[in-house]
């Protein structure tokens, strides 16, 4: 008997579409019964015996079910699983063992659970079942339910951390073609991937491949150029439709390709991975999230000695000063010291305007002459890192000032490795570097720092996961005054900030006018007795401060 529905979309449909079908069926190349059962109704008895079964799923009255049964008995040997208290476990590539309750058993003893080990005709088909497995569970699983063996439930790792709200607003942004557009265009990070896997050739020829939030397919297709056994394509968007188009439209590589919808966290694999693939980096490369989920994909899917492309990620990190910016955004929350505005005074609500916008991290691309003090970086290693360690980052910060100027905040990028045998390649998102659809991130202090020439600037920055596929950003600069009391250990001028990554401030399209080096600040303007700078309401009022942007919007076309 030939398996009904088999194509992988009908396996992987969503709940809805699964309510609405009415029986699914899977050739089973053996069914062995591993317990010793009390009903009359069990495929086999004690001994063990395999015989060639029929596995169908079906939903009467709303209600979805298991059933297992002999090709050769259409009358009896049928076992019923109750799909609530099931559970499948693949042995191997085409075998699986059901483990599931045994509530046939007399009532009055207790109950223990029962099993049958199921061997599959192949790898494609035991794919597809356990997929179907998964979809007609979710459709009848309620989350926290009670079982003989303790509690089910029906979320997934994913599930579980982030708030359905964000998860379906990400999936949704990467579903549309516009988005992926905008990453293909950015030609340093396709090119580089491109580079990376083709001339990598060696590891990828003839090996299995997996890429982790495949979007329109293009790493797997780069992966099947570059001579790919097979590639296994996840993506749980709706762009995975369109992935299988594409990948249509190529059969000479699209052969080799399988798409899957789903996420990371719930689809089956028929074998493990020599390769895995993706580009799980966001903004400061953390944002959103996705590197939690490649690092559930390489314990998942990869084997011992696979490899990862990329590999090892690198957050840099320098302080900046830059008055263009630290002003731009200082102005922003003027609107709010109008004493008038159609006769209500707006200034209660100015100090939390204030701190608003310096709560939003600065998004665009920034000459690297504004940076005060050589950078420093902290590894992620992909290959060694558990899941849990993206969950807070804690990074120590130390650097010495280079010039004596007023330092306005912390600037950080990223870069990724690809660790290939035959060659090693680096995608930077560095300032002055060729310019990527990441750019790069700044976090801005409401109340800058003021140092000297060789001052010593340490701090901390701390990255806090939230359920919003994001994180808080707690930021400490500190450093030494220079002045009466520094021979015995100084005064310390501290200024922290709280910024959430999820809201940043994009300004990468509005035009920089940094034609010359900034000029550092005179030493004699700088206070020798400050210990807490604040920005007061009437400062803002000073048209010195004002002045530099006026100049600013004064010099562009």
């Amino acid at each position: 008997m030939e398996v009904t529905l088999t194509s992988a979309a009908a396996a992987t449909s969503s709940t809805k579409q699964v309510e609405q079908q009415q029986q699914q069926q899977f050739a089973l190349a053996s069914l062995t019964d591993l317990t010793s059962c009390c009903s009359s109704s069990c495929v086999a008895s004690a001994s063990s015996t395999s015989f060639p079964a029929v596995a169908t799923f079906s939903a009467d009255d709303g209600v979805a079910e298991l059933r297992f049964r002999r090709e050769s008995d259409s009358d009896g040997g049928v076992v019923n699983v109750d799909l609530t208290t099931a559970q499948l476990w693949k042995l191997g590539p085409t075998q699986a063992v059901c483990i599931f309750d045994g509530s046939d058993c007399d009532s009055n003893e207790e109950k223990y659970s029962k099993g049958v080990s199921v061997q599959f005709r192949n790898e494609e088909e035991s794919r597809i079942f356990h997929c179907a497995f998964e979809q007609w569970k979710k459709g009848i699983v309620t989350q926290g339910e009670s079982l003989p063996n303790g509690t089910l439930s029906s979320k997934s790792k994913f599930d579980d951390k982030i708030e359905p709200s964000s998860a379906k607003m990400y999936f949704h942004y990467y579903g549309q073609l516009l988005h992926q557009q905008n990453m293909l265009q950015d030609y340093v990070r396709t090119g580089t991937y491109y580079a990376a896997v083709i001339e990598n050739r060696a590891d990828f020829f003839g090996r299995v491949v997996v890429d982790v939030g495949a979007g329109s397919g293009i790493l797997s297709l780069f992966a099947a150029q570059a001579g790919a056994k097979h590639v296994y394509a996840i993506e749980a968007s709706e762009m995975a439709d369109y992935a299988t188009k594409l990948i249509a439209g190529n059969p000479a590589l699209g052969e080799r390709i399988t798409v899957i919808k789903g996420k990371v966290e719930e689809v089956e694999l028929p074998e493990k991975a020599d390769i895995l693939i993706s580009e799980p980096m966001g903004t400061l490369l953390v944002n959103e999230r996705m590197l939690e989920t490649y690092v559930i994909a390489r314990d998942r899917f990869l084997a011992p000695t696979g490899k990862m492309f990329p590999s090892v990620g690198r957050i840099h990190m320098a302080p900046f000063s830059d008055e263009y910016l630290f002003v731009e955004v200082a102005n922003k929350a003027l609107f709010w010291q109008q004493k008038n505005y159609f006769g209500v005074n707006l200034t209660p609500l100015h100090e939390s305007a204030f701190q608003g916008y310096f709560s939003q991290p600065v998004v665009d691309a920034f000459d690297p002459r504004l940076l005060v003090a050589p950078a420093t970086y902290h590894v992620l290693d992909f290959a060694q890192m558990k899941e849990e360690d993206l969950y807070e980052l804690d990074i120590p910060l130390k650097f010495t000032a280079s010039v004596g100027t007023r330092v306005h905040g912390l600037a950080c990028w990223f870069d990724v490795l690809f660790n290939g045998s035959t060659v090693q390649r680096w995608l930077t998102t560095a300032p002055g570097a060729p310019t990527t659809h990441w750019y790069q991130l700044r976090c801005v202090l409401a109340q800058p720092l003021y140092v000297m020439a060789g001052q010593e600037i340490t701090g901390r920055l701390q990255l806090v996961a939230h359920s919003a596929q994001s994180y808080t950003i707690h930021l400490t600069l500190s450093t030494k005054m220079w002045g009466p009391g520094a021979e015995q250990g100084g005064i310390l001028q501290t200024s922290s900030c709280k910024l959430d990554l999820k809201e940043p401030y994009y300004r990468m399209s509005q035009p920089q006018a940094y034609a010359m080096p900034q000029e550092p600040q005179p030493q004699q303007f700088i206070p020798t007795q400050l210990q807490d700078v604040h920005i007061q309401a009437d400062d803002l009022d000073d048209t010195d401060l004002i002045q530099p942007l006026q100049n600013l919007e004064a010099q562009l076309p």
